[in-house]
């Protein structure tokens, strides 16, 4: 469904369908107000300031608001709440948000605070802003899908090689909603596009299995594996799954480089978001730390 469409749609069912307190209290908003905020929107997960990033977390909260209050937008509400999130990340790298309190450890081996040196993980260097992110979401209640979803994923990521924690790739993506979707047409758990979803093996037809949780990971385990086997370590891999891996490997290139971290300057800001975070994630969801995540499976 095209935005212009969904918008109209969304217009229609708040007027018909929100309650009436919450029509007294919230104006739903104007096409121009909604376009411009789409295009802000766009155009700073796709730029290189994190300050521009960060500028949009005002707007995008009370948008993700009015989109769960509309029936039948929870699913492009989902997909957006993780944006947002990078965006209130980059407020507080960018030190326009301050931190929260920093939650007292519950033992010593919370996770998170043991690293031990990689055999084969992320990188040597420590990711950028990973500890912002871990304090962020590190008391982060679980999706309310987790309990369902998450043995399917780790299973299917298992069945192709791949560390079963990478399959929490799909809260960074889709805050686990097999039928979240984009404005620009990405859907289901791993957020696939048409092309890539079909390059990894995906019907992106009726039935779409974008959308179905094991076709899904099983599609994304194997790209993650791909990008891991072209660039050597998985926050470049996870870089160019969030980037693209032209973009990646042109930046690598330009730069005589070999890490992300090397690199994360010159890419999108959404990306200098999206690598800590997944990262963070998987280490508030399964103790293990990003250098400690292994290669796939030969």
């Amino acid at each position: 469904m095209e935005s212009e469409e969904l918008f109209r749609l969304g217009q229609i069912l708040f007027e018909r369908l929100a309650p009436a307190e919450i029509k007294a209290g919230y104006d739903f908003p104007t096409k121009e107000r909604w376009d411009a905020f789409v295009i802000k929107f766009q155009r700073a997960l796709e730029g290189d300031s994190l300050e521009e990033l960060a500028s949009c977390a005002a707007e995008g909260r009370p948008a993700v608001t009015a989109l769960r209050m509309v029936p039948g937008y929870g699913d492009l509400a989902d997909w957006l709440e993780q944006r947002i999130d990078a965006m209130e990340g980059a407020q507080l790298v960018t030190g326009q948000k301050p931190p929260a309190p920093a939650p007292r450890p519950k033992s010593p081996t919370r996770p998170g605070t043991n690293v031990t040196p990689p055999k084969s993980g992320v990188q040597a260097q420590p990711v950028p802003h990973y500890d912002v992110w871990l304090a962020r979401v590190r008391d982060r209640p679980l999706p309310k899908r987790a309990d369902a979803l998450m043995p399917r994923l780790r299973a299917a990521f298992i069945a192709e090689g791949v560390p079963p924690e990478l399959a929490w790739v799909a809260e960074a993506e889709s805050s686990l909603n097999p039928s979240a979707r984009s404005p620009v047409g990405a859907k289901g758990l791993f957020q696939f596009m048409p092309e890539t979803a079909k390059d990894m093996g995906l019907r992106t037809s009726l039935p779409d299995e974008r959308t179905d949780p094991e076709k899904s990971a099983r599609a994304a385990a194997r790209y993650l594996r791909t990008l891991h086997g072209r660039f050597g370590n998985w926050a470049l891999a996870l870089a160019a799954y969030n980037a693209g891996q032209g973009r990646v490997a042109r930046t690598l290139s330009t730069r005589n480089a070999t890490t992300f971290t090397a690199i994360a300057d010159a890419l999108p800001a959404e990306t200098r978001m999206y690598v800590p975070k997944v990262c963070a994630l998987i280490t508030a969801r399964t103790g293990v730390t990003p250098n400690r995540i292994p290669a796939p499976r030969k």
